[in-house]
């Protein structure tokens, strides 16, 4: 699994790649000091797993998977405890405390190859007939996910759109772009999902992006880097 560790500590780094060893499973394809640094390599290697400090000089960890398309299984590493909550809003699969511990460490890990081994068995998929559970409140549906055009993010919850409802669910973008199937469902930006199926019109936008309308009146910004794999996905 290509992974990088991201953070600004020389040691710290060397600490964890150590520890990483027994684990053979994992390979280190770059280390980042910083999150420009992160960023360039993130593009470059397409990493499936990061490691990432949260406190880094200039923009911290969170800041980075905000600047991010497309966001990789992420392994938080950190001195603090107070970011756990928040970090959970991304695509955390774990959060460990420094001094990291082997057998912790050993954990996370397992964590990590039985999403993967999931991701690519597809059982992690959900069939767009299949009816979910929706609950914003007092109110509650049973809503197939076909029937849903629209995922975009609302502070820490996601809000989702089917027929004139738009409930809020305690659950993170990244963790639905997971659970659903990529040959219907497309990461427009950083903060929407949309249903393909649900497509009325893609029209060229400002700077290289696209904006799409969707049945039912939502107008929506396909970012420059989607953009062009939107083009290339629904090209002969």
């Amino acid at each position: 699994m290509k992974s990088i560790i991201i953070e600004d500590s020389r040691l710290a780094r060397n600490e964890l790649k150590n520890l990483l060893r027994v684990h053979p499973e994992i390979e280190i394809v770059a280390e980042a000091a910083n999150a420009e640094e992160a960023r360039a390599s993130i593009e470059q290697y397409r990493p499936e797993l990061l490691f990432l400090d949260i406190q880094m000089p200039g923009k911290n960890g969170f800041e980075l998977l905000e600047e991010l398309d497309e966001v990789p299984m992420v392994i938080f590493t950190t001195a603090y405890d107070e970011y756990a909550v928040k970090s959970f809003e991304y695509n955390t699969l774990d959060y460990l405390l420094k001094p990291i511990k082997e057998d912790r460490l050993a954990r996370a890990i397992t964590k990590v190859l039985e999403v993967q081994r999931k991701q690519k068995e597809g059982s992690l998929i959900l069939d767009d007939q299949k009816q979910v559970f929706v609950k914003d409140g007092e109110k509650c549906w049973m809503v197939k996910l076909a029937d849903i055009r629209l995922f975009e993010i609302h502070g820490n919850y996601t809000r989702i759109f089917f027929g004139k409802n738009k409930p809020l669910i305690l659950k993170s973008l990244n963790y639905m772009e997971a659970r659903l199937d990529t040959n219907q469902f497309f990461r427009i930006n950083r903060q929407q999902i949309i249903n393909l199926k649900w497509v009325e019109n893609i029209e060229p936008w400002f700077s290289g992006k696209l904006k799409v309308k969707l049945r039912g009146g939502q107008e929506a910004e396909v970012s420059r880097r989607q953009a062009s794999k939107l083009r290339e996905f629904l090209s002969f």
